[in-house]
């Protein structure tokens, strides 16, 4: 029997019915998805952003938490999922139910702060539409000004980058393998930058090509958004996510052919070793590493997102409406087998990338002395390309970062108006019927890169917009943890009880979110 489509209503598919779970690895493989969702989300501005720019400031220190990051809090949303199955509620609607403050009909503590993270959020996707202008912006400048300034900007990197490697050359070790000759190059070729540089002119101060490239991007995403469904949305973010994360894993493998950039052992054993960067005067890695821990791996805006598209797999709707038969606890405990499955082969995909980013941001860019920030943020973050794809680095970086920001932006906007239309019904605004909630989510779709296009317009610095969204996300963590458990010991069906071991690992799952939030308000408002 075929898989009722999970796009469509009762009224269209009349096999909106109960469906029997797979058995078998191939039966489980073709119902994977939304976790592929969530990855083409987050494989952009958590990732290639804000991963990469906690590399460059802390250098190694922090991979045991990048790693952290992208695992512990797995369980937490697996719960969430389990319950969005069990119950077929929406992420919003379930969480308004956890005990606390409240008021009658408009919802509760935790539904009122994701309204401000969701503010953030707007930011973040507003950072995000940005660095994909400034990518086009770089490959297909639109006017003069951003012609010169392209030309400035990228023989300024070119400078640093070179005086970088003649610093090593001249004083580690490494250098000593080199002949005379490659020192007398790298000094040729910096005056030779130099005088280019001077050649160029006064660098513009403002230049447009960036916002009108984010701009156009907005009216093709709310076109795309307002006629896709979830199968385009799920075959998009998976293409685009997938081929640049095999790019970047193979160039951190050849990056090891390469002397004076190779990460050693010892480097990877201090990044495991579960120790704090030092501060400097300029940089705080320790903040910037916490906000990145609010949204790499499943951040909090993913950890909301994720049971709306099981909901749109149809994952709840296989299980059928709960009742006390043991035919539906069987099923559920089958679709929620390939749900876990689901989220655990996103976790994969994605803990490699962040890990591949990480590591070129601190091999690359810390010894470098780059720090991705910006206008200038997407060509910064090119040069990691640079040692072992040399000339063609920059474009083919400018592409893979078309793919995975465009791809993030995309879903975003997807999987935010999802959860926004169904805060309307959590706030009894409008009617709770299905269709109302799909007329709802088709408007936001259409509207939220707007709305993030705006953000970028007014506030041009991706980097701060990104990292702020992440401050945010990282103190809903808690928020999040705490509704998990709920959600697992007071509204979970006995007859689906996990193991102790799951338990186990959930309540570490938790604490540690907990943990990881409250330091992150700590070091935003302490002195």
């Amino acid at each position: 029997m075929a898989a009722p489509d999970p796009t469509k209503t009762s009224a269209e598919d009349p096999e909106r019915s109960v469906v029997e779970p797979p058995k078998h690895l191939f039966g489980i493989l073709r119902h994977l998805g939304p976790g592929l969702i969530i990855a083409g989300g987050i494989v952009g501005s958590g990732e290639l952003i804000a991963t990469t720019k906690t590399g460059a400031e802390a250098g190694f220190w922090l991979l045991w938490l990048i790693v952290i990051g992208c695992v512990i809090k797995v369980f937490v949303q697996v719960e969430l999922g389990r319950y969005s199955v069990i119950s077929g509620k929406g992420t919003l609607t379930a969480l308004s139910e956890v005990p606390g403050p409240r008021i009658h009909r408009r919802g509760n503590w935790i539904v009122w702060y994701w309204f401000l993270m969701f503010i953030a959020i707007q930011g973040q996707a507003g950072g995000i539409v940005g660095s994909v202008g400034q990518s086009l912006a770089i490959s297909l400048p639109l006017t003069e000004d951003g012609q010169r300034f392209n030309q400035i900007v990228s023989s300024e990197t070119q400078l640093q980058l070179k005086h970088a490697t003649l610093k090593r050359l001249n004083g580690h070790n490494l250098g000593t393998r080199e002949p005379p000759e490659v020192r007398t190059q790298l000094t040729a070729e910096i005056a030779e930058l130099r005088t280019q540089i001077e050649s160029y002119g006064d660098k513009p101060e403002t230049i447009y090509d960036d916002r009108l490239w984010a701009a156009a991007l907005a009216v093709i995403t709310s076109i795309l958004l307002g006629i896709g469904r979830y199968g385009l949305i799920q075959a998009f973010a998976t293409t685009l996510v997938l081929s640049f994360t095999l790019v970047t894993v193979g160039n951190v493998i050849a990056l090891q052919g390469q002397p004076d950039w190779a990460v050693s052992g010892a480097e990877i054993a201090r990044g495991l070793s579960f120790q704090l960067p030092p501060a400097t005067k300029d940089l705080a890695p320790l903040a910037t590493a916490l906000a990145t821990f609010g949204i790499i791996g499943v951040g909090a805006s993913e950890l909301v997102g994720y049971p709306y598209w099981c909901l749109e797999k149809g994952y709840a709707r296989f299980v059928g409406p709960r009742d006390e038969s043991s035919d539906w606890a069987e099923r559920a405990r089958g679709w929620m087998r390939v749900m876990r499955f689901d989220a655990w082969a996103a976790m994969v995909l994605y803990t490699f990338a962040t890990i591949a980013f990480y590591l070129l941001g601190a091999a690359v860019l810390h010894r470098s002395g780059l720090n991705p920030a910006g206008p200038d943020m997407i060509r910064t973050l090119a040069v990691m390309y640079e040692p072992v794809f040399g000339v063609v680095a920059e474009s083919m970086f400018l592409f893979g970062a078309f793919a995975v920001l465009y791809s993030t932006y995309f879903v975003g906007a997807a999987s935010h108006s999802r959860v926004l239309a169904d805060s309307l019904r959590v706030l009894h605004v409008v009617p709770k019927d299905d269709a109302s909630y799909r007329r709802w989510v088709r408007r936001f779709s259409m509207l939220l890169p707007f709305v993030a296009l705006s953000a970028y317009l007014f506030y041009p610095r991706p980097a701060v917009l990104v990292l702020i969204s992440g401050v945010m996300q990282a103190m809903m963590l808690p928020m999040l943890a705490v509704a998990a458990l709920y959600f697992r010991h007071r509204r979970g069906d006995p007859r689906l009880k996990t193991t102790t071991l799951w338990d186990t690992l959930l309540w570490i799952s938790a604490i540690g979110m907990v943990i990881a939030g409250l330091w992150a308000a700590w070091e935003r408002i302490r002195p």
